[in-house]
């Protein structure tokens, strides 16, 4: 068998609760579904903030979104959804047991997530030196500047954490390429790497939302 692959004869542990192995697979499965609802339930509450304001100030919201860039927007937004892609390649390189080609788009796309990560960083970066950093930093005196700092505000704490979650799962895809590159990965219990892909394509949609409603919508 080639070194690229995993022998078969490795067995798949099942926790004592579980009757066998596809039970464990559903469960955790179910679970990481749970999971994911409630981070919807967490991020719906920050859009129906953000969909408030856009209603109370809408003068405000169309001047401000001008300040964002299309550009890097846009590219982190390709960024994302290729390392979607890898991530895709990377769970069915576990069930077919690819040693190499897992081990490869892990590191991918934790590399993407890491350009994301740096091009959004050049982003908030600009926005400080503007002044529009929330808080104490914000030094935006212009006209509705109180309002204007909402708008900042939602736009900080939202790419933010959508930024603490990109990186979280940087950390796990880490942990995962380095254990499959000392042969640590169990490929017959693939189901941890599409675990991991079910929350980075959680990630990679909130972003899609994101994009559209603080960078593109009414920059007329």
């Amino acid at each position: 068998m080639s070194s690229t692959n995993v022998s078969s004869n490795r067995i798949p542990k099942v926790a004592h609760h579980f009757e066998d192995i596809h039970q464990q697979r559903d469960s955790i499965v179910l679970g990481m579904w749970v999971f994911l609802a409630t981070e919807v339930l967490f991020f719906g509450g920050l859009f129906v903030a953000y969909a408030v304001y856009r209603v109370l100030y809408p003068e405000v919201y169309n001047h401000f979104s001008r300040e964002m860039s299309v550009p890097m927007g846009t590219l982190n937004t390709a960024v994302l959804l290729t390392s979607s892609l890898t991530m895709v390649l990377a769970v069915r390189a576990a069930k077919i047991g690819s040693k190499a080609q897992l081990l490869g788009n892990l590191v991918v796309t934790t590399l993407l997530g890491a350009v994301f990560m740096v091009v959004k960083g050049f982003e908030w970066h600009h926005k400080y030196v503007d002044g529009f950093m929330p808080g104490g930093l914000y030094h935006f005196s212009g006209a509705d500047a109180a309002h204007a700092e909402i708008f900042f505000r939602l736009y900080f704490l939202m790419t933010g954490l959508h930024g603490i979650h990109v990186l979280l799962g940087m950390i796990v895809m880490s942990v995962f390429a380095i254990g499959v590159a000392k042969g640590k990965f169990l490929f017959e219990e693939y189901i941890p790497i599409e675990i991991l892909g079910l929350y980075w394509h959680f990630v990679d949609l909130v972003w899609i939302f994101l994009f559209p409603l603080f960078y593109l919508i009414d920059r007329t």
